[in-house]
């Protein structure tokens, strides 16, 4: 029987590699979110400092597991083949739940995630045990220690509204300082910041990233726990005058210095102190098997009482090992650049690409605040009111941001890496367990908000978006409650059969989320491509329209044909990836228009022409999606609803009218993606032949209709797709002419 149990080891280490990847792709965000916004470094020395960071943080961690082993459970109520069900439980769910937010690109704790995972296996089992034997539920407590979990609930209220309120009001008075041209202020001020930053990470460093390392002992960290406010002031002097010395000596930027130690100081906690999220359970499970190897008792029977020695630490090779998978994984996951890029874009500086859909929650806080702020307008006099609007003016902001510029300053950066330090290293003095997640992005908020960044044109949207996270952090702690509660159960339940057929339940959700993660990207590369803000003259204009132009051809001329087919077919999935597909149709043209105001900006002064022709181009462009989206859904609808099948004679009739229109757009799609505009005459001069034969076709529906017809609904739908071509063709040749008469017009 030992065997499978040796077999369930080996299934835990690659669950624990499998959740070190997710897991640290989740995380990320905490430690790179400002270097990575700011640009202070490349982004190789950024991965490089944070790797660094990382590796020592986890090579030098003790391990603490006590949170796996007895934190949430009371060891000695549970049978070793029972502690082994609460862990595997526990690593497939926290896979399955970390992978589902990194796909989603949000952030959320995965301290939370494994604490409640726990609770919840833990708690399945004990009911199990209470419900066959003679307890009661009011037994349920000698099985369970709740308090962790509670303290946890109570520490994500704390820090959210405590991280974004001491953002918030430190980067005012930091804005209010250095201004947004910080450059000159640094000469005066900035050796004192510096001070402060540099003290404040490197005090964090002391209390919250080398807690518990095995290269401190005990009595030492007592020491410096009892002194802190000494080592405080130390620190700061120390730091004052190195900082004064980089930036009158060396002409060093001191905000430079300040991210790149608080980046290594943060990936140091995060190793130091998350790892026990991700390697946690299967040490303990490791630790577990290893006392019970030998006892000649089986697993049923076999009580893991000695689980909770305090004197268990994790191996060192193990600790080396999971460091290097982290690194690695920062270094090429895909999904951690999604995670770090929600950050960033909802704390950048200025307008851009909003990702979040904003609701009646953020509606009502932004109307609140332009009101709040009219009534504090009324009491401040003008003369402050200019001064410290003033201190705020940036004219970068009124550009878009490229990829290429930072998304904010280093002021903002550096205040976001000490708040965080100062945060965290308070929290664990105080002995409440912050979750790095929840401080670094509340703080990031905080900041940005402070900076002016949610402004009247973005902030609907980005308090949508924070609004999202944070319901994401509380739906956490329930959906590992529950995840974990069941699997636990199947485990329980089904034993071996369960235990394999969970396992490949994982590995097919986890392929099918890598392929669909796969295809979001490529799908947000291309869109991205779309964003052209270098067009300054008219000749680019032209290239530029044509190109986007031939784009929609293509894929107007494919979704038409697609959806003919499946109707005919009655093929409803089909038909709701054709949806699918003219969604994403639809966002790229909403990507061009959104890219209209910053485009006429870098155009010269005699393109005025050239702006509106564009403008009209997208109008154009807009009426054709809006054809193929009334096309799309109503004939979905009408299969979806079970409606009567279209005719023969009707089908072929629309298949007659594909063809004209795909030999057309074809046509159209070639002399554009060469910008050989000849052929335009031509078909101009031909377009009442593809209008005539949708006119004849409704006037054949009408004789049906009188003669033979009798679905009512069947002709509400040809009626539809017919006069819903016709429109098409219009925007269609309304286009041309338009690009014809411009074109001849810019020879």
């Amino acid at each position: 029987m030992e065997q499978i149990y040796v077999i369930m080891l080996l299934v835990l280490g690659v669950l624990a590699v499998i959740d070190l990847v997710v897991g640290v792709s989740n995380d990320a965000v905490n430690f790179l979110n400002s270097a990575v916004g700011s640009k202070a470094v490349s982004f190789k020395t950024t991965m490089i400092v944070a790797s660094l960071g990382v590796l020592v943080g986890a090579m030098f961690s003790s391990g603490m597991m006590e949170i796996a082993r007895s934190g949430i459970f009371v060891p000695s109520m549970f049978s070793f083949n029972d502690v082994m069900i609460i862990f595997l439980a526990v690593m497939i769910s926290d896979i399955l739940l970390l992978d589902v937010f990194n796909s989603l690109g949000l952030p959320t704790s995965t301290t939370v995630s494994i604490i409640f995972e726990l609770l919840g296996a833990a708690v399945c089992l004990a009911l199990y045990k209470i419900y066959t034997s003679d307890e009661t539920l009011d037994h349920l407590g000698m099985y369970i220690n709740t308090k962790k979990a509670s303290t946890i609930v109570y520490s994500i209220l704390l820090s959210v509204i405590l991280s974004f309120s001491l953002g918030s009001f430190i980067q005012y008075i930091s804005r209010l300082i250095f201004t947004f041209h910080y450059e000159k202020k640094l000469k005066y001020f900035g050796a004192i910041f510096g001070g402060v930053a540099i003290s404040a990470i490197s005090f964090f460093i002391l209390i919250k990233g080398l807690k518990g390392v095995s290269f401190i002992s005990a009595t030492q960290f007592d020491w410096i726990d009892k002194h802190q406010f000494l080592i405080l002031g130390i620190l700061f002097v120390f730091f004052l005058v190195l900082s004064q010395i980089l930036i009158s000596f060396f002409k060093v930027n001191i905000l430079r210095v300040i991210i790149l130690i608080g980046t290594f100081a943060l990936a140091l906690a995060f190793a130091g102190n998350d790892l026990v999220n991700f390697i946690g359970v299967p040490i303990a499970a490791f630790n577990s098997y290893q006392i019970f190897q030998g006892s000649g008792v089986s697993g049923d029977e076999f009580m893991m009482g000695a689980l909770a020695n305090d004197d268990i630490v994790a191996p060192f090779y193990f600790l080396m090992f999971a460091g290097v998978v982290m690194v690695v994984t920062l270094w090429t996951s895909k999904k951690a650049k999604s995670v770090i890029e929600t950050g960033v874009n909802l704390s950048r500086q200025g307008d851009g690409d909003e990702k979040f859909t904003p609701n009646t929650a953020s509606r009502v806080i932004v109307r609140m605040g332009v009101y709040v702020g009219q009534a504090i307008n009324i009491f401040l006099p003008k003369k402050l009111q200019i001064k410290i609007d003033s201190r705020f003016i940036n004219v970068e902001k009124s550009k878009k941001k490229s990829e290429d510029e930072p998304a904010f300053d280093m002021v903002r950066a550096s205040v976001n890496l000490m708040v965080a330090s100062i945060l965290i290293s308070i929290g664990t003095s105080l002995k409440l367990p912050l979750s790095t997640t929840y401080v670094t992005f509340m703080v990031a908020m905080g900041t940005s908000f402070a900076d002016r960044a949610w402004d009247r044109e973005s902030a609907v949207y980005r308090i949508a978006g924070v609004f999202k996270v944070i319901g994401g952090w509380f739906f956490t702690a329930i959906i590992a409650f529950v995840l974990a509660f069941i699997m636990a159960y199947i485990l329980k339940v089904g034993e071996i059969f369960a235990f394999v057929g969970l396992l490949l339940l994982l590995g097919i959700i986890l392929y099918k989320s890598s392929r669909k993660h796969k295809q979001k990207i490529k799908i947000e590369e291309e869109i991205k491509s779309l964003r052209k803000e270098d067009i300054a003259t008219v000749h680019e204009m032209i290239t530029e329209s044509s190109a986007q132009i031939s784009k929609v051809f293509r894929k107007t001329s494919a979704l038409y044909s697609n959806v003919i087919d499946n109707l005919s077919l009655q093929d409803l999935a089909k038909l709701k990836d054709n949806k699918k597909d003219q969604k994403k149709l639809e966002k790229e043209i909403d990507e061009l228009k959104s890219n209209v105001f910053y485009l006429i900006k870098n155009l010269d002064d005699t393109s005025v022409d050239a702006s509106k022709f564009y403008i009209l181009i997208l109008g154009y462009l807009q009426d054709m999606v809006q054809s193929i989206d009334f096309i799309t859904s109503t004939s979905y609808s009408h299969v979806n609803n079970n409606h009567k099948h279209l005719k023969f004679n009707q089908i072929r009739d629309l298949k007659t009218i594909d063809r004209q229109l795909q030999n057309l757009l074809q046509l159209l799609e070639d002399s554009f993606k060469t910008e050989d505009f000849y052929k335009i005459d031509l078909i101009l001069n031909d377009k009442q032949i593809l209008l005539d034969t949708v006119s004849e076709l409704i006037t054949k529906q009408i004789k049906r209709i009188r003669t033979t017809e009798t679905s009512a609904k069947n002709s509400k739908l040809y009626f539809a797709l017919l006069l819903e071509t016709n429109d098409l063709v219009k925007s269609l040749m309304g286009l041309l002419e338009l690009f014809k008469e411009f074109n001849k017009l810019n020879k």
